[in-house]
């Protein structure tokens, strides 16, 4: 029983003749017929000497690489033929041969850069798209939460400017001031219905008076009386009163 493997090393006669060009580096616009045959022809007993299936596209190519190369031994004419325009060569057996292997090479190379491009897409993952509209501008936004952190962080910067507006002359005056008196103020304060800037509500150096105002300020947060918005990350505290 004869066993048979089908090759799968080439795509065809086509295919088989680009690597003998490429391996034995032949000018594919000038093919050396007698060599290329030579080179075709031993992979073809190769293939029959290890009973490897030989498909008849490859028998056809064999034959028309003979075909060409009893045409390149044959004596070119001394004379050659006219026409209306002049002289005229005799076409060269090797053009359609050629013309094939350049149409196959350009597709051979496009299919390579498209399997390329189908592994580079293999390793990408997608998803459905998402409901993107909660990210939108900071503008839209609500207002950030206010938290004790953003508080203090409010106080160390109006400390710091409360440092450099120092006078260089001032006049020690003690005077206690209730946080019950300084909410009250607040409250009064924030009756217009118009919000206030934190800073605002700090109009006096007097460190017993930030630490009262500031105080009265959380007091008034822990009732649910007012509220303290920031537009974004880093900015401006506003106060205005709870509705």
């Amino acid at each position: 029983m004869q066993y048979h493997v089908k090759l799968e090393s080439f795509e065809g006669p086509l295919d088989l003749l680009l690597h003998l060009i490429h391996r034995y580096e032949i000018d594919i616009y000038d093919i050396p017929v007698a060599q290329i045959t030579e080179q075709y022809m031993a992979y073809i007993h190769a293939m029959q000497e290890l009973q490897l299936d030989v498909a008849s596209e490859y028998l056809v190519m064999a034959a028309t690489l003979l075909e060409i190369k009893s045409k390149m031994l044959l004596p070119k004419h001394e004379e050659e033929a006219l026409d209306d325009d002049g002289l005229v060569e005799e076409e060269d057996p090797r053009e359609q041969l050629m013309q094939q292997l350049l149409e196959y090479k350009k597709f051979k190379e496009a299919a390579k850069e498209l399997r390329k491009r189908e592994e580079e897409r293999a390793l990408l993952f997608t998803k459905p798209p998402s409901d993107l509209s909660a990210y939108v501008e900071a503008k839209s936004l609500p207002p950030l939460d206010v938290d004790l952190y953003d508080m203090l962080g409010a106080l160390a910067k109006l400390l710091r400017r409360k440092k450099l507006q120092k006078p260089l002359h001032t006049k020690v005056a003690r005077q206690e001031i209730p946080i019950e008196r300084r909410m009250e103020e607040i409250l009064q304060q924030l009756q217009s219905g118009q919000r206030k800037n934190f800073y605002d509500l700090f109009p006096y150096y007097d460190r017993e008076h930030i630490v009262v105002t500031f105080l009265a300020i959380l007091e008034l947060m822990k009732r649910k009386q007012i509220i303290i918005e920031q537009e974004n990350n880093f900015a401006d505290l506003y106060i205005s009163l709870r509705k």
